[in-house]
């Protein structure tokens, strides 16, 4: 949980706040210090301030964004205005909050932005995963692994690729044990999932 303010008194009261419902409170004043900070390893959020010497906090939410980093945002202000929240919301913060604001309203955003790093973080796990079993296919395995997810049977499979169907079924085997799907219906979501971390890559 990071919280950059460069109000002393600010920063204090929101890291008491966050204390309180058990989370740890990283506090900075300003957007460099930030760069200079490594990031936290589990599942965190940014309390930012709009208003920071220097660059700003919806600054800093474009330069999260233009790098791919997706940390939840949930920004502050004194000198709200519509235009800026909207803009901020669409760049997908999850609140923006008018000082004085409700603790309550706070924490709710809070809460909202670790369970979504949390998720995102357990997806970026098992993305991994199911690459790293991917990347134990030959060559061989992984045009068998296609042809079955296509709903392709052994034997035209075994066409398509010139080996015998035996072959097929032995391929067939491996993918089913590499991959540890537990049925066909399984194997065609990893496929899914593979085909979009390909294009997201």
């Amino acid at each position: 949980m990071i919280i950059i303010d460069d109000d002393p008194g600010m920063r204090e009261a929101i890291s008491s706040l966050v204390r309180s419902i058990s989370f740890e409170a990283k506090m900075m004043a300003s957007v460099d210090e930030f760069r200079r900070s490594p990031r936290p390893s589990g599942p965190s959020c940014l309390v930012l301030d709009v208003r920071l010497p220097g660059l700003s906090g919806l600054d800093l939410q474009r330069e999260l964004a233009a790098s791919h980093v997706d940390l939840p945002i949930i920004f502050i202000t004194g000198h709200a205005d519509i235009p800026m929240s909207v803009q901020a919301m669409k760049r997908g913060a999850i609140e923006f909050l008018t000082k004085p604001f409700r603790e309550q309203d706070l924490l709710d955003a809070i809460q909202l932005g670790i369970a979504r790093d949390r998720a995102r973080l357990e997806d970026d796990k098992s993305a991994a995963e199911l690459r790293a079993r991917f990347d134990t296919l030959t060559v061989r395995e992984r045009e068998v692994m296609a042809g079955v997810v296509a709903g392709r049977l052994n034997k035209q499979i075994a066409g398509d690729l010139g080996i015998s169907e035996i072959t097929v079924k032995v391929h067939r085997g491996q993918v089913t044990r590499k991959m540890k799907a537990s049925s066909l219906p399984d194997l065609a979501r990893m496929a899914d999932k593979l085909k979009l971390l390909a294009e997201s890559s």
